[in-house]
């Protein structure tokens, strides 16, 4: 099948869109399947407003048209809202082709965090956005139940992997990294953006004994790294590296109450890493409460409380998140790009 992927999110981005979309593709290719990725790579951009680190493609209209009449795509699945998103949704209703999107992230409430911009404003503007789609995929049945009580119709699940061979225990990394050869015990570890959105300040103002470090970059960065000079900023890593920082830490603590899923969860699970976190979307999906982790509304708690659970019960939790399987339901949720007559008569002119 010829699979054409649409998105904003791509290289050099470091986020959980983009990881999700490049391990799908990686397991829809082994799996035979043709893929094309249509992103920005290539043309002029400017700054995300409030996030200048993420670059948005300017007028992407004439490539996503050339890039999708020329591969004749079978399915058409579009990942993001933004420009991109944009182009290729009014390209598949100008010729009549049927598309499936996807909800990645909790966008009203991060726009909320940054702007005060009501949500009922944002939720109308994403209905518009993906009400022409036949499946809007969304990673828990939290996020479906939330959606569909705001008006939206088709939601279907798409679930989240690991690659439980790159993110694994390995006890003899606990003890050093390349940033800092000895910590004081317990290590606390945030992995994710640094920005007002994903709430980093709730869990730098907590009084916990031990080490705080956190990876990652944003538009944060700067003002709590003088806020809170006792804690160590690391700044992003790449995926390749992640695994060693998992392994050092005795608790991963993730303060987002915005997230839909929350990737670097299962990624430290993975690796025996217990979680702390709120029991809000994202984690009251994906941790096991009092075997993977914590969930508690004050995080303290759920911080001490997850340095008492067992490592190896955390990666067992984790072993059931597949690529694999979330890329199959992906699969599932795909819909044909043109009615089957036009499919027919394409392939007879061939």
């Amino acid at each position: 099948m010829r699979i054409v992927i649409v998105t904003d999110a791509w290289e050099p981005q470091i986020n959980g869109v983009v990881n999700t979309l490049k391990a799908t593709t990686a397991c829809l290719r082994a799996m035979g399947h043709e893929v094309l990725l249509v992103t920005s790579e290539g043309l002029r951009t400017f700054p995300c407003p409030t996030y200048p680190d993420i670059r948005l493609a300017c007028q992407p209209y004439s490539k996503v048209a050339t890039m999708l009449r020329a591969f004749e795509p079978d399915c058409i699945h579009i990942a993001t809202e933004g420009p991109m998103g944009l182009a290729a949704r009014r390209y598949c209703l100008q010729g009549g082709l049927s598309f499936s999107t996807a909800y990645h992230t909790r966008f009203p409430e991060y726009v909320r965090a940054r702007t005060r911009i009501p949500l009922a404003w944002t939720y109308r503007w994403l209905r518009w956005f993906h009400g022409p789609s036949k499946n809007i995929m969304v990673p828990t049945p939290r996020v479906k139940q939330v959606l569909e009580e705001h008006g939206f119709q088709r939601v279907g699940l798409w679930g989240r992997g690991v690659n439980t061979e790159h993110f694994a225990p390995d006890e003899s990394e606990r003890d050093h990294s390349e940033d800092h050869p000895s910590v004081k015990r317990p290590l606390f570890l945030y992995v994710g953006r640094i920005a007002v959105e994903k709430n980093v300040e709730a869990f730098l103002r907590l009084d916990l004994p031990g080490t705080k470090w956190l990876i990652g970059d944003g538009p944060q960065r700067e003002e709590l790294e003088k806020k809170y000079p006792n804690a160590r900023f690391l700044g992003a890593k790449a995926n390749a590296l992640l695994p060693a920082y998992y392994r050092c830490a005795d608790v991963f603590v993730f303060p987002s109450l915005t997230d839909t899923f929350g990737l670097v969860l299962v990624e430290a699970m993975a690796c025996g890493v217990p979680v702390a976190a709120y029991p809000v979307e994202g984690p009251i999906d994906v941790v096991a409460q009092g075997r993977s982790g914590s969930l508690h509304n004050d995080l303290q708690h759920a911080c001490l409380e997850a340095l008492t659970l067992s490592r190896s019960h955390t990666r067992e939790h984790a072993l059931g998140y597949s690529w694999e399987a979330a890329t199959q339901q992906f699969l599932q949720l795909l819909h044909p790009a043109q009615p089957a007559a036009r499919r027919l008569g394409r392939t007879a002119a061939v």
